[in-house]
């Protein structure tokens, strides 16, 4: 059972279910407790990342008979992956090359740092004036990388090219970017970064990793960039940081708080979230709809790891991304 299908998902998931030589249903849905019964008499449920999958939802999953859960994201936050595992559900996420991400991270930078949204809504309305537009180079500037794993490293790689000063920061060094970067502890990144950009998957460990305080210890007018998961930045905290100028530019691809909101047309609908929508609205802050991952190579690969991942668990072949019981901690 696929839930939260697009269309542009379709023809591969036709052509994977054939090579595959499994059975589909889908559905635009999101999962719910109450869309569950979809799923009867399937071996295994894909999804993407629109909805919680809490512990009722896995409860009602396993007594229909569903063994095996795959996300066809690599994020995988919005799964109780303790309560899956210790039902006996075995789950696997998605993967895709890092390019999409990173190329889309370094277009954020420079257009926080270019002035590119003041400038898109003046030439709108025929403004073609300078005054206040006036960007930085970013040869000139120290980029601070949160994160070097695969999407991290590309980033660094692609900026590597533009003579900027680059800083790390990771629990553990990747060898094959310390050529090109300077590895700091924490406080030493926000402290001297120019533009701080965050590469990390959602842990209970780093939520909200952007604080007020983490905000605080930051240059002032520094450019804060997001294009992995919304809830390492205290959305409260980004707000205030703007208000105050202590931010300078945000480019976000996603925030906290944006369930519900992104990958749906809400043009006549009224929505609560007062934070997300109140920040989207300053001339400085770049709100994307959780895009940066959407290129026709990624959603490819996405679609092929929904369904072969719950093929190999299922044959007892090995799963390269399925997640073991420690992987959420």
């Amino acid at each position: 059972m696929v839930y939260e299908v697009r269309p542009d998902e379709m023809a591969e998931l036709k052509a994977q279910s054939q090579r595959l030589g499994v059975e589909i249903e889908t559905t635009s849905a999101v999962p719910t407790l109450e869309n569950a019964t979809l799923a009867a008499g399937c071996l295994g449920v894909s999804i993407l990342g629109q909805g919680r999958i809490d512990a009722p939802l896995l409860d009602a999953y396993k007594a229909l008979g569903v063994a095996y859960l795959s996300t066809r994201t690599i994020g995988y936050d919005h799964i109780d992956l303790d309560h899956a595992h210790a039902i006996g559900l075995r789950v696997c996420n998605a993967s895709y090359a890092p390019n999409g991400v990173a190329d889309f991270t370094v277009m954020m930078i420079l257009m926080c740092l270019r002035q590119y949204k003041q400038a898109l809504w003046r030439g709108q309305v025929n403004d073609f004036s300078l005054a206040g537009l006036q960007g930085r180079e970013m040869k000139d500037l120290t980029i601070g990388i949160i994160g070097t794993g695969r999407i991290g490293t590309q980033v660094i790689r692609n900026l590597s090219g533009f003579g900027c000063r680059i800083l790390a920061y990771d629990l553990r060094r990747n060898p094959a970017v310390e050529s090109l970067v300077t590895y700091v502890d924490f406080d030493t990144l926000l402290g001297q970064s120019d533009v701080i950009s965050l590469h990390m998957p959602l842990l209970e460990s780093n939520r909200h990793m952007i604080n007020r305080d983490a905000i605080a210890r930051m240059k002032d007018g520094v450019v804060i960039i997001n294009c992995s998961r919304g809830e390492l930045a205290d959305i409260e905290a980004l707000i205030e940081g703007i208000e105050t100028e202590k931010i300078g530019a945000l480019g976000m691809d996603t925030a906290e708080g944006d369930e519900g909101i992104i990958h749906a047309d809400h043009r006549v609908d009224i929505l609560p979230n007062r934070n997300w929508f109140y920040l989207h609205q300053f001339r400085n802050v770049i709100m994307t709809q959780h895009m940066a991952f959407y290129t026709d190579a990624a959603v490819a690969s996405m679609v092929r790891c929904g369904l072969e991942g719950i093929c190999q668990m299922a044959s007892g072949q090995s799963c390269p991304t399925e997640l073991k019981a420690d992987a959420a901690r």
